[in-house]
């Protein structure tokens, strides 16, 4: 996690920083797509849609707010002006944070940058959602405890990936916006090499059919939430890729990417532990022990590999277990061409960027 100006406490806590403050500014962080995604059952034994993130260093959102005391709360602009969830998301902060602060609501301006592809599953709304509420806390001396900010993640965009809580795995309900279980301090080291399913063409999750889910389903997915732990607790990166990629494999059930099937054969013939994907975008991963003999050699091949079947390279990058996960960008040199960006939207929220990452 990348915190900003608006980065949040320990839980539990909201502390003042200033007295009077008309301006603020917050950032959030991206993901590359989930590690695990399904159906669980939380501590009262009820069924609850869940995600793991893996966490990527790189692009993401920044927010500055400029309050404006005495100004109406409907009169709060955004810009770019199709920020609709961000806007929605500012709305509801000012209210929390005139609440906390014993001042009446006003209005404001959000201004959102960031460089996050769009609709290829990677979190550019969350985290323009999670930037912009730090930026109005901000603006009000505030700094919100992450599960404040989490519900109003939600309450802004209905579902919310969890870049509010920084670089830990944990399980995250997304539609309530509540921690499921925290799986432990990192995850396993990886090397991973990133790519686009689809041709990189946004995903229109709006668009994309229910799965029924049954008891059988819930206990696979169950299994799959022990392995991971047990990945976690052991740093094992070859049990957490067989978690992914039979994660992956139950996702396909709904995206259906044609490429994947091919995607996890050269994963297995380059000798990666096992590949990962969106699973309400186009972004995947080929996964990679980075303790394991000869991981140039098997980078490279991946590399050429994706290449031969037309799949786009994007970024390579490690993951590195310490004080919370962390990343850092290994340069492709040439291998695998960046995909191209397509202009079709993905939703209501997503036609402000093209949906591209660089190769490199």
């Amino acid at each position: 996690m990348r915190p900003g100006a608006a980065a949040a406490t320990a839980p539990g806590t909201a502390t003042s920083t200033a007295t009077s403050t008309a301006t603020g500014t917050g950032q959030a962080p991206c993901h590359h797509g989930e590690i695990l995604q399904g159906v669980f059952l939380d501590a009262a034994g009820r069924r609850c849609a869940g995600l793991v993130t893996l966490p990527m260093a790189g692009p993401g959102s920044s927010a500055a707010f400029v309050r404006r005391p005495g100004a109406e709360p409907e009169a709060l602009t955004v810009a770019p002006a199709d920020r609709t969830k961000a806007a929605r998301a500012a709305a509801l902060t000012v209210a929390e944070c005139a609440r906390r602060t014993g001042q009446p609501p006003c209005g404001g301006e959000l201004r959102l940058t960031g460089e996050i592809p769009v609709g290829l599953g990677m979190g550019s709304s969350s985290s323009d959602v999670i930037a912009a509420v730090r930026a109005v806390a901000d603006s009000y001396g505030l700094r919100l405890e992450p599960s404040t900010v989490a519900g109003l993640a939600v309450r802004a965009e209905l579902a919310s990936d969890p870049l509010m809580l920084g670089g830990r795995p944990v399980l995250f309900a997304q539609r309530e916006g509540r921690v499921l279980e925290v799986l432990g301090p990192a995850l396993p080291p990886l090397v991973v090499v990133g790519c686009a399913l689809g041709g990189g063409a946004p995903v229109d999750t709006l668009s994309l059919p229910v799965a029924e889910v049954g008891d059988s389903d819930v206990r696979a997915y169950e299994r799959l939430r022990a392995l991971l732990r047990r990945a976690v607790a052991t740093g094992s990166a070859e049990l957490l890729g067989a978690v992914a990629t039979a994660s992956a494999r139950r996702g396909q059930q709904v995206l259906g990417h044609p490429e994947f099937d091919a995607l996890a054969v050269l994963a297995r013939r380059v000798g990666a532990v096992g590949v990962q994907i969106a699973h309400s975008g186009a972004v995947a991963g080929v996964l990679f022990d980075p303790a394991a003999p000869g991981l140039r050699r098997r980078v490279r091949g991946c590399l050429r590999a994706l290449d031969a079947h037309g799949i786009p390279a994007t970024r390579t990058f490690t993951t590195f277990a310490g004080a919370g996960t962390t990343t850092k960008e290994i340069p492709n040199h040439g291998h695998g061409p960046a995909h191209r960006g397509v202009d079709r939207p993905a939703g209501p929220d997503t036609p402000r960027r093209p949906a591209r990452l660089p190769a490199l």
